[in-house]
């Protein structure tokens, strides 16, 4: 049975394995209390003033109590106040866990890491590793996980899967659990085994809204998340793609004949024949209306109000609503 401590604060700016953190916490929470043990603040509920009631108020349920709070990257020290009393004296068999999802502009407030410490806390720090480091990195974990990987099938893994942390542990955990214990990798077993890079993914997830299939870009949506891309990120490819879907239906509809559309189009034969296709099936009026969709949902991203799980909902609805 695990033991926990009365605070944690896991903060830096790799926002993937900070979610995977997060899962992981609510996951052996649930496990430990069942649903009922946990309360999460989140976007604008998640304020220090917040926490501080839920730390002072009585509860009757039975065993440990976990508060799990998002967005603490958006606090600054002054407003920390009202929080201060309350983690000095957290209440027995309480646990509650801060995550920052910080960046070059927002980061967890120095009072926050020095309240944490304080009450016998743990501080996590995920931070994204340079990417001349990464091959270091990854020879690194593939030893935690008893693997044996040399410097050129490390760099040759991240070429082929990307550079984003949790996808690459993701992949070495793959490989873990087909070779066994003090195998080495090599390049053969990296090109086999693992997952293409996941601006391909993207581009399939972009792809599966233009023609409708709402189905497979949901699917494709929670396996990026779940493989540590950003919303922002996803938001970039499919806003390409359907402007250039919308492209193409504006063209078909003055005319312009499809043999001429596909000269213009930078990707291979097959893939620009479908997406003619699908363009033309969907029709410029329902790629404006998904291209308006996209905007409001990138808006919405950026004003940093939102939790990751919010922001997973707002993009799915927003999927299921420019797919259908």
């Amino acid at each position: 049975m695990p033991t926990f401590k009365p605070a944690y604060l896991i903060h830096g700016d790799d926002h993937g394995r900070i979610a995977e953190r997060r899962r992981r916490l609510r996951a052996l929470a649930e496990n430990e209390s069942g649903a009922q043990g946990i309360e999460v603040l989140e976007g604008e509920a998640a304020t220090p003033e917040a926490v501080a009631n839920a730390l002072n108020a009585l509860t009757f349920a039975l065993g440990r109590r976990f508060i799990i709070v998002d967005g603490t990257e958006r606090w600054t020290d002054k407003q920390f106040d009202p929080l201060q009393s309350a983690l000095n004296d957290i209440p027995p068999e309480t646990t509650v866990a801060f995550f920052a999802r910080e960046d070059s502009r927002t980061k967890a407030p120095k009072r926050l890491h020095d309240a944490v410490k304080k009450a016998g806390g743990d501080i996590s720090a995920e931070e994204s590793v340079k990417p001349w480091e990464l091959p270091k990195w990854v020879i690194a974990r593939a030893k935690e996980l008893g693997l044996q990987i040399e410097p050129d099938t490390a760099r040759a893994l991240i070429a082929h899967v990307g550079d984003r942390q949790q996808r690459l542990l993701r992949e070495l955990e793959k490989l873990a659990l087909y070779a066994g214990q003090g195998a080495r990798v090599d390049q053969a077993m990296v090109d086999e085994l693992t997952a293409p890079s996941a601006e391909h993914r993207a581009w399939s997830l972009a792809d599966a809204i233009v023609s409708g299939d709402t189905q497979a870009a949901t699917s494709l949506y929670l396996t990026l998340r779940s493989q540590g891309e950003r919303l922002p990120g996803l938001l970039y490819w499919m806003s390409s793609r359907v402007r250039t879907a919308h492209e193409i239906a504006v063209a078909l509809e003055a005319g312009e004949p499809q043999a001429q559309i596909k000269r213009k189009l930078r990707m291979p034969s097959r893939a620009a024949d479908r997406l003619i296709a699908d363009a033309q099936r969907a029709g410029v009026a329902n790629l404006e209306r998904t291209i308006e969709e996209l905007a409001d949902l990138e808006l919405a991203s950026r004003g940093g109000g939102a939790g990751a799980a919010a922001e997973d909902t707002a993009a799915l609805l927003a999927i299921t609503r420019v797919a259908a």
